[in-house]
């Protein structure tokens, strides 16, 4: 004669944290009853239809709670669903047959990448593009005033160039802005000692420029080829490049969270942290177009287009192509970068010579 089927477990009485050792029986007329181990005593009865059972979810032990109010715990999941399979709801049976069944639950894990996909490469731009549009004027200022106290904390120092110096090439940044349209009202230039990063030039949110001494020595006696590096700031401003790289940073972290779930500050440290607006970089496409910007308004402002492509020069002659220690270090003045930059310069001036002729 065959028994019944069982489960062993332990056994709560209502309103009770005490255990009990006990097994539960399905009865052959679908009654589902808990006896005690040691007396063999019926502890409780029911109904299949009358019990509800709580999810499968990993090797969480599974509670099968009565009528009333007592509960039995075990850690037998694939006895319960043996035993009680026809009591488990739809939900709980699709859980299970997810975790059973491992190409559907890798079909899943691919159609949520394909989502994740699709709103990286198509959500995002929409969403940056979005974010620019309804920014306050405050914002950039605010997150500009971070990064520049941020780098004035922990790399730069107050510039040893001489006031007169300063001032000439302050002169010259102006009236090269006046091109530009947020006119040279909407730019701040601000002299540094660079320090570690050498040789450089910043450009911030809302039109804070940072050149440093090391840069201004470099260049030597050719004043141009230090205006073409900050009409190449001034583009990344125009452009707002550094906006678009931040809101994106911010669109793929809220993208992260939304798939794998809370993961701290990282939203917070993104947009208001200085030293994250400090740590992105530009795109190689960001680049490019501001190089071509630095063309066009010094082309705008009657010096020579070419002169930033004779700046990347000093620059690979004096570092190479390592990037250390260069202008835009992510990005250095490869020869391909200085080839494009006298093509262009050319180009537009030979269509300038040919409207005026």
């Amino acid at each position: 004669m065959a028994s019944d089927p069982e489960l062993e477990g332990k056994w709560h009485a209502p309103r009770s944290g005490r255990d009990v050792a006990a097994r539960l029986v399905r009865s052959a007329d679908g009654n589902v009853s808990v006896a005690d181990v040691e007396s063999g005593g019926e502890l409780v009865s029911a109904a299949s239809a009358q019990i509800r059972i709580s999810r499968r979810v990993g090797s969480v032990p599974r509670r099968i709670f009565f009528p009333d109010q007592s509960m039995f715990v075990t850690r037998d999941n694939d006895g319960v669903d043996r035993l009680l399979g026809a009591s488990v709801g739809r939900g709980t049976k699709w859980l299970v047959e997810m975790e059973r069944f491992r190409p559907r639950l890798a079909i899943a894990v691919a159609l949520i990448a394909v989502l994740a996909f699709a709103v990286y490469r198509y959500a995002v731009p929409v969403l940056v593009e979005v974010a620019i549009a309804v920014t306050p004027d405050v914002v950039p200022g605010l997150m500009s005033s971070g990064a520049l106290a941020t780098l004035d904390e922990a790399v730069l120092s107050e510039s040893e160039l001489d006031a007169e110096r300063q001032q000439e090439i302050t002169n010259g940044f102006k009236a090269l802005a006046a091109h530009a349209p947020r006119g040279s009202d909407g730019y701040t230039l601000y002299f540094r000692k660079g320090g570690a990063i050498g040789p450089n030039a910043l450009a911030l949110p809302d039109g804070t420029i940072i050149i440093t001494d090391e840069l201004i020595i470099l260049a030597g006696d050719d004043d141009d080829s230090i205006y073409g590096v900050l009409g190449h700031e001034i583009g990344h401003v125009a452009d707002e490049h550094s906006l678009r790289r931040l809101y994106r940073a911010a669109g793929i972290t809220g993208l992260i969270i939304l798939i794998g779930g809370d993961i701290g500050s990282g939203v917070e440290d993104v947009l208001i942290q200085g030293s994250a607006l400090l740590s992105l970089s530009y795109s190689r496409d960001q680049e490019r177009d501001a190089d071509r910007y630095s063309i066009e308004i010094m082309h705008r402002a009657g010096r020579d287009p070419e002169a930033i492509a004779r700046f990347f020069e000093v620059m690979r002659d004096r570092f190479g192509d390592t990037g250390k220690g260069a202008i835009l270090t992510t990005h250095p003045a490869t020869s391909e970068r200085i080839e494009e930059a006298r093509r262009y310069a050319r180009e537009i001036t030979a269509t300038a010579k040919g409207g005026d002729g």
